[in-house]
C-alpha cells in the first residue's frame, strides 16, 4: 500500500485546509485509515480516522473543527480542517491500517498556522 499525502500549506489563523490522502497498490487490504500529526518537539498523534465502514474517530480537540471523509471509488480519505488555530501547526501524515494489523504511513504534509 503506498500512501501520498497533499493539501498541506500556509494559512492564516481561522482558515481552512483540505488535506488529501490517496492509496494505491492493494487497497482491499485497507481497514482503517487517518491523520495524524506531528508539531516540534512532540511525538505523533492521532488527528481522525475512518474505517471501511465509513466510522470516524476524531481527538478531542478537532471535535467540531476537522471532518474527515471518504471516497472510496478514488481511494481517497480527505480530511477537512475549518477554524484553524496556531496550535494546529504540525507535519499531518496519513496512515492505512490494514486488515492483518500492518500499518503503512505516507510522507508528511507541512501545516503552518501563522499570520
Amino acid at each position: 500500500v503506498q500512501l501520498q499525502a497533499s493539501g498541506g500549506g500556509l494559512v492564516q489563523p481561522g482558515g481552512s485546509l483540505r488535506l488529501s490522502c490517496a492509496a494505491s497498490g492493494d487497497i482491499f487490504i485497507i481497514n482503517l485509515m487517518g491523520w495524524y500529526r506531528q508539531a516540534p518537539g512532540n511525538g505523533r498523534e492521532l488527528v481522525a480516522a475512518i474505517t471501511s465502514g465509513g466510522s470516524t474517530n476524531y481527538a478531542d480537540s478537532e471535535k467540531g473543527r476537522f471532518t474527515i471523509s471518504r471516497e472510496n471509488a478514488k481511494n481517497t480519505v480527505y480530511l477537512q480542517m475549518n477554524s484553524l488555530k496556531p496550535e494546529d501547526t504540525a507535519v499531518y501524515y496519513c496512515k492505512a491500517d490494514r486488515f492483518d494489523g500492518v500499518a503503512d504511513w505516507g510522507e508528511g504534509t507541512q501545516v503552518t498556522v501563522s499570520s
